[in-house]
């Protein structure tokens, strides 16, 4: 019988430490693919973060360097400077990449710094107890938001691919989602894209990724994908924000 599915020579055979239907097992297999796929194991380092996915390193079977809560993109800058010829990319949750490194994000991406990220938004912070994310949406729950987030109160979620893809530097960026099988392939092509660019040296790309997160969401695994369908899908449309590929193939048709 002929074998059509194995696991990736980049992935670990490491059992995942996440919650039932976490979607950072999935990112992880999606990744590793690519990486295999587009002989990048030799050249790959990946920059984790503080966070539910801090433990990268027991997984992807890559070079990682960890970085400090929120300073990725830095790190990622510095390891990319230093060893241009090597693939760079930071794994990011909401809270490290849209709390306490908004900085480090915007300004890599405005220089246009030749790394990509990988931003994993479940609009909760997951792995210190389920308090409110700069992406928490207006009406929902969590520990420090229990009767809902109140724009008046605790200000409106913060967009930050929207804000990135404004950015001069930044040469690809997309949001896709986790919500269904075909959402998920629609996610690798997504993620193969935002590598392509980095290889090209086109500038900073951006592939923001919405999760599931049944434990702080307090629901189901089968429910969490139909409210990140029905809920999140709403407040951040997946789809290209940017892509500067496309522009540069119009300008030269």
């Amino acid at each position: 019988m002929k074998k059509v599915f194995s696991r990736p020579q980049s992935l670990k055979q490491t059992p995942f430490h996440y919650c039932p239907g976490c979607g950072h097992s999935i990112i992880h297999r999606l990744v590793t693919e690519l990486i295999d796929e587009m002989d990048l194991r030799g050249k790959a380092i990946c920059v984790p973060p503080a966070g539910c996915a801090v433990l990268a390193y027991n997984y992807f079977d890559i070079d990682v360097c960890e970085s400090a809560h929120g300073r990725g993109c830095a790190i990622a800058t510095g390891i990319k400077r230093a060893l241009p010829d090597r693939f760079v990319f930071t794994y990011q949750g909401d809270g490290d990449m849209a709390a306490i490194g908004t900085a480090e994000t915007i300004h890599a991406a405005n220089r246009g710094e030749r790394i990509t990220s990988i931003f994993v938004n479940n609009a909760v912070y997951g792995m210190t107890g389920g308090q409110m994310a700069p992406t928490t949406m207006i009406g929902q729950k969590t520990t420090t938001s229990p009767f809902g987030r109140r724009s008046v109160v605790e200000g409106y979620p913060l967009k930050i691919t929207e804000l990135v893809a404004q950015l001069d530097g930044a040469a690809y960026v997309v949001r896709t989602s986790l919500a269904t099988p075909a959402k998920v392939i629609a996610t690798k092509k997504a993620l193969r894209k935002a590598f392509e660019v980095q290889l090209e040296g086109l500038g900073y790309s951006l592939v923001e990724v919405l999760s599931p997160c049944p434990t702080n969401w307090k629901v189901s695994p089968v429910e969490a994908l139909r409210y990140l369908e029905e809920r999140m899908e709403k407040e951040y449309p997946p789809g290209v924000l940017k892509d500067v590929t496309k522009a540069a193939q119009k300008k030269e048709g």
